[in-house]
């Protein structure tokens, strides 16, 4: 999905407010306008004031529901804003401190309880406050986890009394600040031990080295390890485990990823930057599902609670935020992943204020569901006057659902704990392994080794396996054992707790080889191949190889690049192993074994060292005769990637008509290479020299720097009978030299073809030459208008050639309608004082764009205006008052500025750019000229008149105001419109709903 498209999904989605939801109900009525699915009911189980803005809800060993009051959002106390950008991304003037030291915010902890059981919380207590943007809570290890970007934090609470027993300490530094609505959130422990939490798409967290945007890490509390899980997946919030232990985490890209280990997801690369494996050559796509009415949903979770209707069991339940309902999702299976098909509403709350954000299991089967509850729901506006007064939370049961009863997990014993295994609850499932893995108690070892290698009951198997791991009593031995267990997610877990220790024993080893042998279960396959890339060079090979070998899982939409994945881990510190794989007959007869051998000679060429070369060079010797071409083509496109880096994150194109040009542009960090040398360079030029006429070859010889294909390729530059290709340019783009010039100029003439003219074009913008200057300006009247454009954009590019342009214009030799404002942007970036005189004298005052700060300001007037539709009359009112003072429309209003009838008023960005920036261009009519008289009056206006008597100016109050010459000390026209910043500031959301409704009515 392109960023273009994403942008229209969210702003179609803003956009969409059905007229039968209420408009902020209180909450004495917010139950009975709220309907359910049959055999379901809604209680309002907490609401302002003991809740606002809640974005997060969880229920602790107690049952008590525990939630996050994010009322500091979306800007963080004590720190000042630097710098931001068109999507809002901020930079701040430092990184503050953690709580208890750092400023303090507006955020809270809240532990809500139902002492009586009746669904309603009758107590409620701030387990800690004054945090400062906190996004996740999780419980274990005698405390409370908590997230606060950029912090991971845990307060310890040993004796349980919801107090804090000391400040808390800080396990992780580096989650990202710049954007509050794409921070680090939510902490959910895995069935495998790990704290698990999801990131953004906007920020950018740096932790012990590693730098990632959205996707999914995990984090180890005793090992205090931390890795980035799966990458991508665009916007993510919240994350659920199913009673598989498979891990689904919501997304606006919907309604969910389903994670696997190792992964890469789709990304909005441009706008969310690249993923963090240049040689990965693959992601995954967004799920195959449908999406729900309303928008993409917002911390859903798996539900198998065992109280709600049974065709709810396994579904993915989720909060529509957009869509103010709570909605669920059925899954099929899919291979190794699923499709989702969208079952329906469970809660709609017919409010247009409400905003469900995350959902969580209860003791009872019930569901709980947080409620940011806010007129707005767009995206931030970092400076709007947010209402922080409400916030709901909503408890889902059945129509017949008995009280809850009280439960204290820490109060059973181990045992009791086990039996709590077999529950079909999961929220009593999962907490009773966490308690178990706070005690490790020992003594339960036997009874889950029973259950785990019993084989009646699959999911039994499972939690024993889970239950043996956390109390730390799962040995080498069993787990090898549970590889080959009938269960097929006993035998997943097998296979992913080995993997996770990274250095398996041969007997271990020799588990995992048997079931890369044997196993057909395709989420199996893809778990092995996951896991394999985390063992050694030579066990993970030998796997991978193995099920390469009997194509397992080939078909599969994830298993074959899981198994590349492996591989190009290993790509430069396995190479022998990796050629002893790959170089035999019957690796190249294999289509999926010689897809990773062709990916392969990429990856080495691309890696631009000596050991790649050679290993290059080596498996080159086995390719067959019929995949040669392949092969070359391979090394080919490897060697064109060698000084690639990463892509910085851009804008994705968002206002790039009013941005400075550049601006948003992808900026590429290049790599340093080894150049090609020994048998390699040898090798690739004997065989160009015998097939010269080959176009892939001869961009392998250009690439090794041989002089003699540069000959060849600057011959077939001017030759009327062959015109140039596409790849032919750019590779004359790349490799040319400035004796290409005279061969271009010819090119260049009002005779060629178009397809010529914009090659030769694309050509000399690489080269400063007088030359070109002079020839292109000889024949532009001649040119037809596309290429007049490319040779503006060509002239353009340096100072030398747009002044002589712009003297030509000044001559009267071409006309200024001739040149659009986005082509004058560029050249107020070579800060000439001679070409800005021009450009003002000419056409006004052309600034090189707006700045970011302006297109943030643009963007979150646009959500405002999307959100919902305007009134024209009460807009024709407001542009009697703010702007019919300086322009008219339809005949009415003043004529001081541009009359607005004939402009592009369609044109949203545009319009809101002329407003919100005014500056960046003024016509040359309605220059503001400012003059300073002898008497020291400051007078400011448009000109009207200026004779040998005086000067008269047009002031913003449709003044005209004359000055006699011998009373002006000074004239001059000013950067600066006459027309004010900041209009938009001071009206509502609604209002320039209304304004805009005019404004563009036909």
């Amino acid at each position: 999905m392109s960023s273009r498209f994403e942008i229209l999904i969210l702003l179609v989605a803003l956009s969409l407010q059905s007229a039968s939801h209420g408009q902020g109900f209180d909450p004495t009525e917010a139950e009975e306008h709220i309907t359910a699915l049959d055999g379901v009911r809604v209680k309002l189980f907490a609401s302002e004031p003991e809740v606002r803005q809640a974005i997060f809800v969880k229920c602790d060993d107690r049952g008590r529901v525990w939630t996050i009051q994010y009322l500091q959002y979306p800007n963080p106390a004590g720190l000042q804003r630097v710098k931001v950008d068109r999507w809002s991304r901020t930079v701040y003037d430092r990184v503050p401190e953690p709580p208890p030291r750092g400023p303090k915010g507006a955020d809270r902890i809240t532990i809500l309880t139902d002492h009586d059981g009746d669904g309603h919380a009758d107590a409620a207590k701030d387990f800690v406050y004054g945090l400062n943007l906190a996004t996740g809570v999780e419980f274990g290890h005698g405390g409370v986890y908590v997230l606060q970007p950029p912090y991971l934090l845990f307060y310890p609470d040993k004796n349980r009394d919801d107090v804090p027993d000391g400040d808390p300490e800080v396990l992780l530094t580096g989650f990202g600040m710049e954007d509050a609505q794409s921070m680090a959130n939510h902490l959910t422990w895995g069935p495998d031990g790990w704290l698990y939490g999801v990131n953004g798409s906007t920020t950018t967290c740096r932790i012990n080295g590693l730098e990632f945007q959205q996707g999914c890490w995990r984090y180890h509390p005793l090992s205090k390890e931390f890795e980035l899980f799966c990458e991508g997946g665009l916007n993510c919030y919240g994350l659920t485990f199913d009673a598989n232990g498979e891990l689904f985490y919501s997304t606006n890209g919907g309604p969910f990823v389903h994670a696997v280990q190792g992964g890469y997801f789709y990304k909005s690369f441009g706008k969310h930057g690249p993923l963090h494996n240049l040689f990965a050559y693959h992601y995954f796509p967004q799920q195959e599902c449908d999406q729900a009415p309303g928008g993409p949903p917002t911390g859903g979770t798996i539900y198998n609670g065992g109280a709600l209707p049974e065709r709810l069991k396994g579904t993915f339940v989720a909060g529509n935020f957009l869509g103010h309902t709570v909605s669920w999702w059925n899954l099929t299976p899919n291979g190794s992943t699923v499709r989702a098909t969208y079952g329906g509403e469970l809660v709609n709350t017919h409010d247009a204020w409400s905003g469900p954000t995350d959902v969580c299991i209860g003791p009872d089967g019930s569901a709980y569901v947080s409620d940011f509850f806010d007129q707005r729901t767009a995206h931030p506006d970092p400076d709007a006057n947010w209402d922080r007064s409400n916030g709901r939370i909503y408890r889902i049961e059945a129509v017949d659902q008995a009280p809850a009863e009280p439960i204290d997990l820490a109060a059973l014993s181990s045992t009791q704990l086990v039996e709590l295994l077999r529950s079909p609850n999961r929220w009593r499932v999962d907490r009773a392994r966490v308690e178990l893995a706070n005690r490790r108690d020992q003594t339960v070892v036997p009874q889950l080794k029973e259950m785990v290698r019993q084989s009646n009951d699959a999911q039994l198997a499972l939690e024993g396996l889970w239950a043996l791991n956390a109390v730390g009593a799962l040995d080498g031995a069993l787990a090898a054992e549970l590889v080959a267990h009938p269960a097929e997610y006993v035998r997943y877990w097998a296979i992913r707790l080995l993997g996770d220790r990274r250095d398996v024993s041969e007997r271990d080893f020799e588990a995992l080889l048997n079931a890369a042998k044997a196993e057909d279960n395709p989420r199996v396959l893809a778990q092995l191949a996951a896991s394999a890339k985390r063992l050694p060079g030579p066990q993970c090979l030998t796997i991978v190889d193995q099920l390469l070998q009997r194509g397992a899982g080939a078909d599969d939409p994830r298993v074959p690049w899981l198994l590349w994945w492996a591989i190009e881990s290993k790509a430069m510190s396995d190479i022998p192993e990796l050629l002893q794989m790959c170089s035999s007959k019957e690796a190249w007869s294999s289509g999926p074994r010689a897809a990773n051998s062709l990916r392969l000679l990429r990856r080495w060429a691309a890696d631009g060292s000596a050991a790649g070369y050679d290993a290059c060079d080596q498996l080159l010797a086995s390719v067959p005769a019929a995949q040669q071409d392949a092969a070359y083509d391979a090394v080919r496109q490897g060697l064109s990637e060698r000084a690639k880096g990463f892509e910085e994150i851009t804008q994705g194109g968002l206002y790039d008509q009013q941005a400075q040009p550049g601006e948003g542009a992808p900026a590429l960090q290049t790599r340093h290479f080894e150049q090609v040398s020994g048998p390699l360079r040898d090798h690739l030029l004997n065989l160009w020299h015998t097939r010269r006429d080959e176009a892939s070859l001869l961009e392998i010889a250009l690439r090794l720097g041989d002089d003699q294909a540069y000959a060849d390729l600057r011959g077939k530059v001017g030759s009327a009978a062959a015109p140039l290709d596409a790849q032919q340019i750019a590779l004359l783009r790349e490799f040319g030299r400035p004796d290409l010039v005279p061969l271009l100029l010819p090119m260049v003439s009002p005779a060629a073809s178009p397809q010529q003219l914009e090659g030769a074009l694309a050509l000399l913008a690489g080269f400063d030459s007088p030359e070109i200057t002079q020839h292109l300006l000889s024949i532009y009247d001649g040119l037809p208008a596309e290429s007049r454009r490319q040779v503006r954009e060509v002239l353009f590019a340096r100072p030398s050639s747009s002044e002589q342009f712009l003297r030509l214009v000044n001559d009267q030799a071409i006309p200024p309608a001739e040149v659009a404002i986005e082509e004058l942007r560029r050249l107020a970036l070579h800060r000439s004082d001679a070409i800005d005189a021009l450009v003002r004298k000419h056409w006004g005052n052309v600034g090189p764009g707006s700045s970011e700060e302006k297109l943030s300001t643009m963007r979150r007037f646009s959500n405002d205006l999307r959100a919902g539709a305007g009134d024209p009359q009460a807009g024709k009112l407001l542009f009697a008052k703010h702007c019919g003072v300086c322009h008219q429309l339809h005949g009415e209003g003043q004529k001081i500025g541009p009359d607005l009838t004939s402009a592009n008023r369609q044109d949203l960005a545009a319009l809101l750019g002329n407003i919100v920036d005014p500056s960046a261009v003024v016509r040359r009519e309605y220059v503001n000229h400012v003059i300073v008289t002898t008497s020291g009056q400051v007078v400011g206006g448009i000109l009207a008149d200026q004779t040998g008597a005086g000067v008269t100016v047009l002031t913003a109050e449709n003044k005209r105001i004359n000055v006699p010459n011998d009373e002006i000390e000074e004239l001059t026209e000013s950067e600066v419109s006459l027309m004010p910043e900041r209009i938009l500031e001071a009206l509502t959301p609604q209002e320039r709903r209304d304004l805009f409704s005019y404004l563009q009515q036909p």
